[in-house]
């Protein structure tokens, strides 16, 4: 059997079954979500907001059969890439792919085999493998561009008729901001900090909220304020296919906050805004 491997160094998330576990117990309140956006830092920055996104997807007594991962990182132009081994190792064993719905989403839309490592599902692997241990997975990148919300309406429909029941999981951060990612339009600080809260971030949370495709890429290339738009775009033509009403924002923070910063002082010159969306 063709697996493919964990390829992020250590640190990015827990690799033990008890270290998932405990940080794992604290869980959406508000589950039954048909899709989901998480972010794709290291846990110790955005791992309690990605559980919250992840855990909202828990149906109760109803079976998933499959979990989507829409991870991104792709610019336009390029092709939706799939992990195409036969199942993914995570810390809590093999996670098997759902060969039959790739190919066939693969048929429908293109695509090429995901040979490079990329943070934007494999963050997210043990957290899904954990919630839905019984599920089979579909690993999947798109590119910031509109096709890829078709690719969505394409996840929707071969779900219905092969039966399948979904959860698909999207993926992207937010603001990258600061010295390390050469965008400081406000300077440093709290009144850097405080913008990218209540103004950038807070324009790009308002288009996912209001489900307009147009403004949702607009808002990440202008602003900056996503780095895998692509992601949020598939989840989003999914939800809209299936019916689910408009994305309700479960849980929001920012690196900053997650490293204790308390004053202007403490503020790090570079961190990331984090959002966990769901459709019910």
């Amino acid at each position: 059997m063709n697996l493919r491997k964990s390829q992020l160094p250590l640190g990015w998330y827990p690799r033990t079954v008890r270290e998932i576990e405990s940080f794992l117990r604290l869980r959406s309140q508000k589950t039954g979500a048909g899709a989901a956006v998480a972010p794709h830092a290291g846990w110790y920055y955005s791992g309690r907001i990605a559980a919250e996104a992840v855990s909202s997807l828990l149906s109760g007594g109803q079976k998933t059969d499959t979990v989507v991962i829409i991870g991104g990182h792709l610019p336009q132009g390029y092709p939706p890439l799939f992990a195409m081994e036969d199942g993914v190792q995570s810390p809590l064993g093999t996670m098997m792919i759902d060969r039959e719905f790739r190919d066939l989403l693969s048929g429908r839309i293109g695509g090429s085999p995901d040979l490079y490592r990329d943070n934007t599902v494999e963050v997210l692997l043990p957290m899904v493998h954990y919630f839905f241990p019984d599920a089979s997975l579909v690993w999947l990148r798109l590119p910031a561009e509109k096709c890829s919300y078709e690719t969505g309406e394409e996840i929707a429909a071969l779900s219905l008729s092969l039966g399948r029941n979904l959860a698909v999981l999207g993926s992207t951060d937010l603001t990258h901001y600061g010295l390390n990612y050469g965008f400081s339009p406000r300077g440093g600080g709290q009144k850097a900090l405080d913008w990218v809260r209540e103004v950038n971030d807070h324009s790009f949370i308002e288009a996912v909220k209001s489900g307009d495709p147009a403004l949702i890429l607009e808002r990440a290339e202008k602003d900056r304020s996503a780095c895998s738009a692509g992601a949020v775009m598939g989840v989003l033509g999914y939800a809209r296919k299936m019916g689910f009403g408009n994305a309700e924002l479960l849980a929001y923070g920012t690196s900053a906050e997650a490293g204790g910063a308390v004053s202007d002082e403490e503020i790090p010159d570079s961190f990331v805004g984090y959002g966990a969306f769901a459709w019910y």
